[in-house]
């Protein structure tokens, strides 16, 4: 092992050049985990409703669906991917964007998804080279980009994702790899009740949902990550960012105000940014405001 690290510290090239690659493939599984994931739901709450209603199963005869099941294959005409075929970025290119059978248009989100994967994993190798928080932080980024693809696409944060989230953040500080388990612990807490209490506040006030469960979950979760010293920056930026999606799409395409937009993109962003400057940041702000850090 200290002979790998000093290979590695030798040529630091190899190291990015790896988790470049790593980050493309991980970004083609998260299409798939963005695509199947929701319709695996959809199936299974399908099924339990049936069960509870004593009816039959109307997808009862459909071949299964997993992450794994059926092998990749073209949306329009259904021809099987080839392993050449599903090489990351690259092969789109290649294809021009179209299917090799049927000349199918293929949507631009697979290779974009890829290579925005791809390069925030190289960001987290350079800011945390080769560690524990390397490995934690590359686990969190790809889970976060996962429940933004889902959420944009469904409005939906499944607890298959947030929940073994919330629980692996707390387990990676057990050794305080990004903050102490005491504050990883409040974080979750706090993350969870902080959007809890403006949920109920908002629903008593106008009668409405202002947002779902998912979006508590997710807070909670990356507030067992980083810690309850986070949630501030966290909310400030995911609401500013929200807002300005918010109106820009009401100035520019006349949506309406009372149209759902989804939350989970803007905390996972937020997040993410958190992870790697919110320490600095929060520093510059209590620094600001006259508190010693």
């Amino acid at each position: 092992m200290a002979d790998f690290l000093a290979i590695v510290a030798e040529h630091p090239g190899w190291l990015a050049g790896s988790l470049l690659l790593l980050g493309l493939v991980v970004g083609s599984f998260l299409n798939v985990v963005a695509w199947r994931l929701p319709k695996m739901l959809e199936a299974q709450w399908r099924r339990d409703c049936c069960e509870l209603l004593e009816q039959a199963d109307p997808g009862a005869g459909e071949p299964p669906l997993n992450l794994s099941t059926p092998n990749s294959h073209c949306p329009h005409c259904k021809a099987p991917i080839q392993p050449w075929q599903n090489i990351p970025v690259l092969s789109w290119l290649l294809l021009r964007g179209r299917c090799a059978s049927c000349r199918g248009a293929i949507s631009p989100r697979y290779p974009v998804v890829e290579l925005a994967c791809g390069l925030l994993t190289l960001v987290l190798g350079l800011h945390f080279g080769l560690s524990l928080q390397l490995l934690g932080a590359m686990l969190l980024t790809w889970a976060l980009l996962a429940l933004a693809l889902i959420d944009l696409d469904t409005q939906l944060l499944p607890d298959n994702i947030t929940l073994p989230l919330l629980w692996l953040g707390l387990l990676f500080n057990v050794p305080g790899t990004f903050v102490s388990l005491p504050e990883a612990v409040l974080g979750a807490v706090f993350g969870y009740l902080l959007l809890w209490s403006v949920y109920w506040l908002f629903k008593l006030a106008t009668g409405k949902e202002g947002m779902g469960y998912g979006d508590f979950k997710l807070l909670a979760a990356l507030g067992a990550w980083l810690g309850w010293q986070a949630l501030p920056i966290i909310i400030l930026l995911s609401s500013l960012v929200g807002a300005l999606v918010g109106l820009s799409l009401m100035a520019l395409h006349g949506r309406g105000k009372d149209v759902p937009l989804p939350f989970g993109p803007w905390l996972a962003a937020a997040g993410w940014l958190a992870l790697l400057w919110g320490e600095q940041w929060m520093a510059r702000y209590l620094g600001a405001v006259g508190v010693n850090p």
